[in-house]
């Protein structure tokens, strides 16, 4: 079972955990924790059915036919491209389940989908010794592999086809796999599979990759609940999430294309926002920056349209002297509140108080539960800790004017709770504005 998490009203939790609350004013060690990761579902032809699978950069360019069965180049994989422009670790997810695997006599396919059918294998009798076969494995007209046997119970599986055994081998010029199929529909069941198996899992940004209202509501309703009744602090990248109206919610308003590919959803944006928000530095923000990906963005915006989608809690791209860029790094919090100020519309802000709960939870839960007791030197030791994480923030700049003095870490209600307090902490945010004055005599 997990550990508790999330926020607290009172001291009345059960579960053993870290329970964190950010106010505006009226892993394991105590160290700052890398950002980079981003949670994604796909469309896919190729790869495992129901299960989260861990894709980072490197692996993406190297292997992407292994994992998704086209090169890094195709056009199949534009949303990959995407995410990955700032993503460092991407967990994966395949939507949809009931694809078949293509096969033919020799072999089928490691995974359900139409890219099967473009696996072809090659029998041939070897030069050297003809009580042996050569038997290849081909993508398209590209050779993956050749295997010498003298049957196919001798055939090791490859990272492409599972062979049969049982199979007699025959000289073949290349006998296709067929009858591979995708999957026919993809249901909000799809994606609600997806979001119960990623809740193990800890990361920066989560995208939804639809444009349907309802099933948006279902990623920012499980947001909503994994950041405050959980403790998982990321935020998501959405398309026009509606009345989101939530810190932990970024809405994706412009609508994109493809110059060079046909079939690309307008909603495609929200593939490049969710790798650039979790690629970003905790102590920096994506205001201004240029959109380095390879949609066409639609930046038909005047400065009123603009500025009503600011105030909105939109997150917008538009032309800055020819470049896209994005105007403002806000998520989609509009009622502010005595607690919530507007602070909390700026996703540099959020990064920062996540940075915070996400590194003293993992602190906390693997250094003290259950280890450190809970008298005035283990108080003493977590204190420590917690005064170390937030020294680290302000040598980057992401906090100033910290004093430990502002840190406490007190006996709570019951014999087992710590209250831990930071008074006035002071976010620092990047420059957006300038105003200025210059008197001429």
């Amino acid at each position: 079972m997990a550990l508790g998490g999330g926020t607290w009203q009172t001291q009345n939790k059960v579960l053993p955990g870290s329970y964190i609350n950010f106010f505006s004013v009226s892993k394991a060690s105590a160290a700052l924790s890398d950002r980079g990761y981003a949670a994604v579902p796909f469309v896919l032809s190729w790869g495992p059915e129901g299960e989260i699978f861990e894709v980072t950069a490197s692996d993406f360019q190297k292997n992407s036919k292994e994992l998704f069965g086209y090169a890094y180049h195709h056009d199949k994989l534009v949303a990959l491209r995407e995410v990955f422009c700032n993503a460092t670790t991407v967990y994966c997810y395949r939507l949809g389940a009931g694809a078949v695997k293509a096969e033919n006599t020799f072999a089928s396919a490691k995974h359900p989908g139409v890219r099967g059918n473009d696996i072809s294998i090659v029998i041939a009798a070897n030069v050297d010794d003809s009580n042996l076969w050569d038997v290849s494995t081909y993508l398209d007209t590209v050779k993956l592999e050749t295997q010498t046997v003298a049957e196919a119970a001798k055939l090791a599986d490859n990272s492409y086809v599972e062979f049969k055994r049982d199979a007699v081998l025959a000289a073949t010029a290349g006998a296709s796999l067929t009858g591979g199929g995708d999957t026919a529909n993809i249901t909000g069941d799809s994606h609600q599979s997806f979001l119960d198996k990623l809740e193990s899992y800890t990361f920066n940004t989560l995208c939804c990759p639809s444009a349907d209202d309802a099933i948006v509501g279902l990623y920012t309703a499980y947001t909503r609940r994994m950041r405050d009744e959980v403790g998982a602090k990321f935020q998501l990248a959405a398309w026009q999430p509606g009345a989101a109206d939530y810190e932990g919610v970024i809405g994706v308003w412009n609508t994109a294309s493809h110059a060079a590919i046909s079939g690309v959803d307008a909603n495609a944006l929200v593939y490049w926002v969710a790798g650039a928000q979790a690629g970003v530095a905790v102590n920096k923000t994506l205001t201004n920056a240029a959109y380095s990906g390879e949609l066409t963005v639609n930046t038909e915006y005047t400065q009123m349209e603009l500025t009503a989608a600011i105030r909105a809690g939109k997150f917008m791209f538009h032309n800055n002297n020819g470049s896209v860029c994005v105007l403002e790094d806000v998520n989609t919090l509009v009622t502010l509140t005595d607690t919530k100020g507007e602070l909390f519309q700026s996703n540099q802000t959020m990064r920062v108080c996540d940075q915070i709960a996400n590194d003293i939870a993992v602190l906390f839960n693997t250094r003290y539960v259950g280890k450190v007791p809970n008298d005035a030197s283990g108080r003493a030791s977590l204190w420590g800790d917690v005064v170390k994480l937030l020294q680290q923030l302000e040598q980057i700049r992401a906090v100033e004017h910290f004093d430990p003095d502002t840190v406490t870490a007190e006996q709570a209600d019951s014999k087992k709770g710590v209250l831990c307090t930071i008074h006035g902490l002071n976010i620092i945010n990047a420059m957006s504005q300038l105003y200025m004055s210059v008197i001429i005599r």
